[in-house]
């Protein structure tokens, strides 16, 4: 039975933010030798949210309130925390490294997202996740992996996050009909206020001495990697599951030996060759086994008995007009 076609765009558009992602490594690790980690951060911040408020004024988006407004301002501090931690991560320690710890959030999500649901995942799941991890092991260790370093704690703090803010996204703001621009839209202003106040005093010089180059990257990780990835992330979870999206954009290593090999000239073996199909066969694994889990969940799902007395009042005959 072919797929639905609302299935296969949310897909599409998940892989499409694990492209973005990959190819942020390298435009990340230019722009933090230009202007340094916290201004890099709050440049790629401030760039996207003037970007999205612009848009929200354009189309003229009600901004959230209340507990929507708590809400969207919660996971603006998550998503700040996630790429803060990452930038400096994958600034400290190798991108080999970076790229096997940071996949540890595959991990990580289908375990928040079963505690959280009280619905624990088959034992055939984490087989495909511990799989695909095994497979960004062969696609990123190259001459093999070195002792952990501070930058490599920072990559696993952000996994950890990272897996956090899709749970937290999926269970707060589903069935919410707070506008996904807005919310993200709060999110990428909290994002950028935070950021700028950490880089404090080095913004103002950071922005003085960046090249040509580094304003693309700006650009790029601003508009394509934070406002259209951060867009398309909460739509998409508030459709599918958070474990369904992490399987996704857990192909975000081949994405970014991809752009390794095309700009930065790199060679791949036959060990990341193995590795890039293990990621796609577990990724594609996981994809199933989590559906069918989610399915059998709503089919042994009690529902409603419906009373065969009609209530007082109402028509005793099923004709419509």
């Amino acid at each position: 039975m072919a797929r639905r076609a609302p299935e296969l765009l949310v897909d599409l558009l998940l892989l499409a933010v694990a492209a973005a992602w990959g190819a942020s490594f390298l435009a990340a690790k230019d722009l933090t030798d230009q202007a340094g980690v916290a201004s890099a951060v709050a440049l790629r911040f401030l760039v996207a949210a003037l970007a999205l408020a612009v848009v929200c004024l354009v189309r003229r988006e009600r901004m959230p309130r209340g507990r929507g407004l708590a809400v969207a301002s919660l996971l603006g501090c998550t998503q700040a925390a996630v790429i803060g931690l990452e930038t400096w991560g994958v600034h400290l320690t190798s991108a080999t490294n970076a790229g096997l710890l940071i996949s540890l959030a595959l991990v990580f999500t289908p375990v928040l997202e079963s505690v959280a649901a009280r619905s624990w995942l088959p034992r055939s799941y984490f087989v495909a996740a511990v799989a695909a991890v095994a497979g960004v092991a062969l696609l990123v260790s190259g001459g093999g992996l070195r002792s952990p370093s501070w930058g490599d704690l920072l990559v696993i703090c952000a996994a950890v996050v990272r897996a956090v803010h899709v749970t937290a996204s999926a269970r707060l703001t589903r069935g919410r009909g707070d506008s996904t621009t807005a919310v993200v839209c709060v999110q990428l202003a909290v994002c950028a206020a935070l950021s700028s106040a950490i880089a404090g005093a080095d913004l103002p010089r950071a922005i003085g001495g960046l090249s040509a180059s580094g304003w693309v990257d700006v650009l790029f990780l601003g508009l394509v990697c934070s406002v259209f990835a951060f867009v398309v992330q909460l739509w998409a979870v508030r459709r599918t599951s958070a474990t369904r999206a992490s399987i996704l954009m857990g192909t975000e290593p081949v994405w970014a030996l991809a752009v390794g090999v095309i700009l930065g000239g790199e060679a791949v073996g036959l060990p990341g060759c193995v590795g890039a199909a293990l990621i796609i066969g577990a990724s594609y694994a996981g994809q199933a086994i989590e559906r069918r889990h989610r399915r059998a969940l709503v089919a042994e799902a009690p529902r409603p008995v419906r009373s065969a007395v009609p209530p007082r009042g109402a028509p005793t005959t099923s004709r419509s007009r």
